[in-house]
């Protein structure tokens, strides 16, 4: 799955909100994970606000 690919289909996932909607951003950003690394779906959980809408967040970084 491309990035932007990804980027859409979570976009479409916060719009609707919900429980199983929430599931599905997980499904799609553990896919993002394996094909493109932590950096990549970090950056897509803080790029489409996922935090707020689902309160999926990203582990803190480490200095």
């Amino acid at each position: 799955m491309t990035l932007e690919k990804a980027r859409q289909l979570l976009a479409t996932q916060a719009s609707f909100g919900g429980g199983y909607n929430r599931h599905g951003a997980r499904l799609i950003l553990a896919e993002v994970q394996r094909e493109h690394g932590q950096a990549a779906a970090e950056a897509l959980i803080r790029e489409l606000s996922l935090g707020e809408v689902f309160g999926i967040t990203t582990p803190p970084t480490q200095p």
